[in-house]
């Protein structure tokens, strides 16, 4: 499991493990019932705080995303498709909305980008 920090980012470094983490999962990176890095260990790799490290494997867990075992660690949670669909379509509303606020800057027609969306569909598939 790869993670990068960044100091300089004003977003707390707990939460930027967070997101690299449910990237990888979402992404595929890191599959149902894979065992993660101990927090000891992963906080060595990362020189972060097991604190830190503590805290986004929590609030992972909270959120369906992983799940720990006493005695055995911390794995990654069998997929409930139906949140993974709902984060897939929130990243989706962000492009739109910034594919909308485009083409009304350069007042592109609706039916243009509909067509524009269509052919790269169709060539994806």
């Amino acid at each position: 499991m790869k993670i990068i920090i960044s100091n300089s980012s004003s977003v707390p470094i707990y939460e930027q493990i967070k997101k690299t983490i449910i990237a990888q999962i979402l992404d595929g990176d890191l599959n149902e019932d894979e065992l993660l890095p101990s927090i000891r260990v992963l906080a060595q790799d990362i020189k972060i705080s097991a604190m830190t490290i503590k805290k986004a494997y929590d609030e992972l867990e909270k959120e369906g995303y992983l799940k720990s075992i006493q005695g055995k660690g911390t794995f990654v949670s069998p997929k409930n498709t139906e949140f993974a669909k709902e984060q897939a379509q929130k990243d989706i509303e962000k492009y739109i909305e910034k594919i909308v606020k485009i083409s009304n800057r350069f007042k592109i027609d609706e039916n243009d980008v509909i067509e524009m969306f269509k052919l790269f569909y169709k060539e994806s598939k």
